[in-house]
């Protein structure tokens, strides 16, 4: 069956959130599904009645409502899966070390919702190695579906005059009407680790490896020590890793091992490991590792607390400005090249409603007048380092409908993002015969022309 594709920004805001919700509702909408099947084939990709349910069920969450929203998510599926089968034919890939720092995000994050690597293998009913591998595939098309959109639509800009028409097409009676909103920056800087705690590290670790010389099994010790989240349930084991996939030091020293052989102490960003080599395949080689990260002392946090503390003297002597403080002395890569602002995820813009705040961010900056920057504050990251951060409220917007004045920047950004949405369905009608789709039929009363 051949079909005629098209895409309305509507959907693909659904099929963004749904891509970015919890790994856990994923699980649930899977095991909720009885029987799986195929209900579409794109190229050499296919989509199951699993993906287009959980889709599907993110998207009434969100509270979207239309007599065929089915058909209308299954669009946005099949759009995503011949943009990775052009991805293919372009050469368009995305770099392993991008991959794999979304990867070991994504995977702390879930460890950290659900409470323990052990819980989260116990939901899954299946060891980390797999949950690591599925969640691997998974981030992988949707890293390559954004490169090939920015590849397509990426360079589009609106300029003013398009922002107004743009606005000006909206019925007056349709314009939203936005709830407090504010804008906050934060610059955080991650405490720093002393020679001390890298040496205590150091020493439980090479403890342990003298144990395992004598002759204890490492698996046994990686699940009683290591602090790997992803592995240390599995007895250190990551499973089968090409080159340049994992960080440079690791695989160094662990290429330079027979299977067997245990690894001298290495250290890497991640913290201290012994490693020792399983079996290689090829290009591919499977390794085990137990992981010792240094303890951050009270005093290093003392120090950080200092350092911003000065930070913020110089931002409100303006010797420097928040922006320019962010982007030179933040630890937080995701805001620091946004001029430290905070932004949700998805969003186009550094406006937050309040109700949608962090309350550790709400209850600092609810007593906070407009350009108030706070002292510093406690904060842990995602990945559970300790750290410190300073607040800074840019901005405070009381209830209002939406107009140029007060909120161009969010109407530029649904411009900017119609824009590209058109080109990306112009690319479509240029491109939609280079791939074969096929729809099974029970979705023949699925339209999927325009």
């Amino acid at each position: 069956m051949k079909v005629k594709i098209s895409f309305n920004s509507f959907f693909k805001t659904i099929l963004a959130v749904c891509v970015l919700a919890s790994f856990a509702q994923r699980a649930e909408a899977q095991q909720a599904t009885l029987v799986d099947n195929i209900v579409a084939k794109v190229g050499g990709h296919i989509i199951l009645r699993s993906e287009l349910e959980f889709q599907y069920a993110n998207a009434v969450g969100q509270g979207y409502k239309s007599p065929n929203l089915r058909c209308e998510i299954l669009r946005s599926l099949v759009q995503n899966k011949l943009l990775l089968a052009r991805a293919e034919v372009d050469s368009v890939i995305v770099e392993e070390s991008t991959i794999n720092a979304e990867l070991e995000g994504r995977l702390n994050q879930f460890v950290a919702q659900i409470g323990s690597p052990e819980r989260l293998e116990e939901y899954y009913n299946k060891p980390m190695s797999e949950i690591r591998s599925d969640l691997r595939r998974s981030l992988t098309e949707q890293l390559t579906v954004q490169k090939m959109e920015r590849e397509i639509s990426g360079k589009i800009k609106v300029t003013p005059k398009e922002v107004q028409r743009y606005f000006n097409r909206i019925p007056k009676d349709s314009l939203p009407y936005f709830s407090t909103e504010v804008e906050v920056g934060q610059i955080v800087k991650i405490a720093q680790i002393g020679t001390a705690q890298k040496q205590a590290a150091r020493e439980q670790l090479e403890a342990i490896r003298k144990r395992i010389v004598a002759g204890e099994d490492f698996a046994t010790l990686a699940r009683q020590y290591s602090q790997d989240p992803g592995s240390g349930s599995q007895g250190g084991e990551l499973g089968f890793f090409k080159k340049r996939e994992l960080v440079p030091e690791y695989e160094a020293a662990a290429l330079k091992l027979q299977p067997g052989e245990i690894s001298p102490v290495t250290e890497s960003m991640f913290g201290f490991h012994i490693i020792q080599l399983i079996e290689r395949r090829g290009e591919e080689y499977n390794t085990r590792h137990i992981l010792i990260k240094p303890a951050t002392a009270q005093v290093d946090v003392q120090q950080t607390a200092h350092l911003l503390d000065s930070i913020r003297t110089r931002i409100l002597a303006d010797s420097i400005s928040f922006a320019k403080a962010a982007k030179d002395f933040s630890d937080d890569m995701a805001t620091k090249g946004n001029g430290g602002m905070i932004t949700l995820a998805g969003s186009p813009t550094t406006y937050i409603p309040v109700d949608k705040l962090d309350p550790s961010v709400f209850f600092v900056i609810d007593t906070m007048k407009v350009g108030d920057i706070s002292g510093p504050l406690p904060y842990r990251t995602e990945d559970g380092k300790e750290a410190m951060r300073i607040l800074y409220l840019k901005s405070k917007t009381a209830p209002h409908q939406a107009n140029l004045q007060d909120d161009y920047q969010k109407i530029a950004a649904a411009a900017l993002a119609d824009k590209r949405n058109r080109a990306i369905n112009e690319w479509f009608e240029k491109n939609k015969d280079t791939v074969f789709v096929d729809i099974v039929p029970d979705f023949k009363t699925c339209s999927l022309d325009d």
